[in-house]
């Protein structure tokens, strides 16, 4: 361990962490790591079966990036509304941004956006979450950028197999190399799966990456794992090994 991970701030929009003496050439995000609404929205009986699922949070993603902080001893930014608010990792103009659909059934929340409600969720959210991961790889010169998310084990109905994906847009030998790492320590990992980072997945990463020119790689790990806390604990244990391999 890399010493004890605390809390540096916390808004509407962010929490960020840090380590004590953490010098990991890395700074984790976790884009969907709240399950809340934030004071002014509430669920309505209509979406009270989206509340705990998978399309308002990742599942676990935020207790697993918390553990991969402190095991790599750096920094970690949290988004701190649920992605259906909005999501901040798609571009502004993504149909899925305010997701209206999930599961064939309409999301309440966002069935009676207007323009104006859209830019403030954007200016209270969306820009001030940016703005404070923007500022975590600032100062952390050199460093990589990691977002940790969480995926569904079924999906529409199909059972996914896959334990880990290594999702990447530009680093593909990064990826590859993680990878292979993380294959070699018997987890089941693959590049680009169960989606591709090259289809604007990880946008948040690659965007503040690219305007550092960093290095961005995104983890998706499946839901049922991440909740069993001892496949956890020795998940981590085998990516801050990987990392640091090929860091």
């Amino acid at each position: 361990m890399k010493g004890r991970l605390h809390q540096t701030g916390r808004t509407a929009a962010w929490e960020a962490y840090d380590v004590d003496n953490g010098t990991a050439p890395v700074v984790l995000s976790c884009e969907h790591a709240s399950v809340e609404l934030p004071d002014g929205y509430r669920w309505s009986s209509v979406d009270a079966w989206l509340v705990g699922t998978h399309w308002c949070y990742d599942i676990g993603a935020a207790e697993l990036a918390r553990d991969l902080a402190t095991a790599l001893g750096c920094p970690a930014v949290f988004a701190n509304f649920s992605r259906l608010i909005c999501d901040p990792n798609r571009v502004l103009d993504s149909p899925t941004l305010f997701r209206r659909v999930a599961e064939g059934r309409p999301v309440d929340l966002n069935r009676k956006l207007t323009d104006l409600e859209r830019a403030a969720r954007v200016d209270r959210f969306y820009h001030p979450y940016h703005e404070r991961l923007e500022a975590a790889v600032a100062a952390r010169p050199g460093a990589a950028v990691l977002a940790v998310h969480t995926f569904t084990p079924v999906f529409e109905g199909e059972r996914r197999h896959l334990e880990v994906g290594v999702l990447f847009d530009r680093d593909e030998g990064m990826a590859s190399e993680v990878t292979r790492a993380l294959v070699a320590r018997g987890v089941g990992a693959r590049p680009n799966e169960p989606y591709s980072g090259r289809h604007g997945m990880m946008f948040s990463a690659q965007h503040h990456a690219d305007r550092h020119g960093r290095a961005a790689l995104e983890l998706e790990v499946r839901q049922d794992l991440v909740e069993d806390p001892g496949w956890r604990e020795r998940f981590v244990r085998l990516t801050r090994e990987a990392l640091v391999e090929v860091l």
